[in-house]
């Protein structure tokens, strides 16, 4: 079995958790998520805990046992903390303006990127070349942050591009002069 399934997942008090056959809802400060959960699994609340149970043992239903407690951990944060994410954009000339619930950057190519913000997204650019977004649902947060950084991802030669401030980007040596 999953060693991360079998973890009870605790609920801060301002997050209410709603059971019901095939699917679970969390309400919290900043919103409301749900996700379904396979039948084969059971969902419980007890002492303000959150557990996760498989009814069968087999290779299907372990791996998802422990996907399945992961992704109600991320929803339990979610609506509680809320997630964010930060992007550098690194070049000359490059940068990011925030209109309305689009971002316009500037690339280096020869038109303006226009991108229009999932709903339950918010962005925020500080200093032009930095970009901060937030949600509370993990997986759409990276997947419009991999989306953005799709646009110019990092190159290894200068390293202009965007990229995630945890990120490095190895650094390659260019070509050298014949004699």
């Amino acid at each position: 079995m999953s060693r991360v399934g079998k973890k009870p997942i605790p609920l801060p008090r301002q997050v209410t958790v709603t059971l019901q056959p095939g699917e679970v809802t969390v309400q919290g400060p900043k919103g409301i998520l749900s996700c379904p959960v396979p039948p084969e699994l059971e969902v419980a609340v007890h002492d303000e805990q959150l557990t996760v149970k498989a009814l069968a043992e087999n290779n299907k239903i372990k791996a998802r046992f422990g996907l399945t407690r992961a992704l109600l951990a991320n929803m339990v944060q979610g609506v509680h903390e809320g997630f964010e994410r930060i992007l550098e954009i690194q070049g000359i000339g490059y940068k990011a303006e925030l209109q309305g619930d689009h971002l316009v950057l500037n690339l280096g190519y020869s038109h303006q990127v226009n991108f229009a913000l999932p709903e339950g997204i918010t962005a925020v650019v500080e200093k032009q070349n930095r970009i901060l977004i937030r949600g509370i649902d993990r997986d759409l947060l990276g997947l419009t942050a991999a989306r953005l950084r799709k646009f110019r991802p990092p190159e290894p030669y200068k390293g202009k591009g965007i990229r995630y401030t945890e990120e490095t980007v190895r650094r390659k040596v260019g070509k050298t002069g014949s004699k």
